[in-house]
């Protein structure tokens, strides 16, 4: 799984594994815009059910420049993942730069009803390099 997910981090029994691909089909490379496709797994190995409820990205470009997205859930749900479990998502982000990189967290709250937060890993942004 590991190669798959090359990128991982724990927080409290919750693991966010992290793929990421270019997609040179939704990019456009003369109009400045690459972008990526990643790929989320969320595993609770907690004893108890958690539910994700908000998200917080930082997501940098390859000129500096940051842009923070902050919003309820994943792609419009905030999903409820039982002990042993995981929940899988597919996202995408455009950048007007060849490269940058991605991290953040997650809110989630458990049995206990204080809200914890889970980070996910700082995952590069890469344009493949093209051989002539």
């Amino acid at each position: 799984m590991e190669s798959f997910f090359p990128f991982a981090e724990t927080t409290d029994g919750i693991t966010v594994r992290v793929s990421v691909t270019f997609l040179p089909e939704q990019s456009d490379i003369d109009g400045l815009r690459w972008f990526w496709a990643y790929h989320i797994r969320i595993e609770n190995h907690q004893d108890t059910a958690v539910q994700l409820l908000t998200r917080h990205w930082r997501i940098s470009d390859a000129r500096g420049g940051l842009h923070k997205v902050d919003g309820e859930g994943v792609i419009g749900e905030q999903p409820i993942i039982q002990p042993g479990k995981s929940h899988d998502y597919v996202s995408g982000c455009p950048l007007n730069t060849p490269s940058g990189a991605m991290e953040g967290h997650f809110m989630f709250v458990g049995a206990d009803p204080e809200a914890f937060e889970v980070r996910i890993p700082q995952f590069p942004l890469v344009t493949p390099t093209v051989e002539s």
